[in-house]
């Protein structure tokens, strides 16, 4: 079965590319996160999940 390229060449455009540094990455305060979480299962009453966004009609 034929290869699609030689296998010399594999990773030739990751090696080139150049690195970039990632930002830090920072969670919010405590404080500020507990109240989301308080305001949408309490207030809006969402249930966990990933699709829980209520539907618009």
């Amino acid at each position: 079965m034929p290869t699609h390229g030689s296998l010399t060449k594999a990773g030739k455009v990751r090696s080139q590319t150049p690195k970039i540094e990632a930002r830090p990455k920072t969670s919010p305060i405590p404080k500020v996160r507990n109240r989301s979480i308080f305001v949408k299962r309490y207030m809006l009453k969402r249930k966990p999940g990933q699709n829980w966004i209520t539907p618009q009609y």
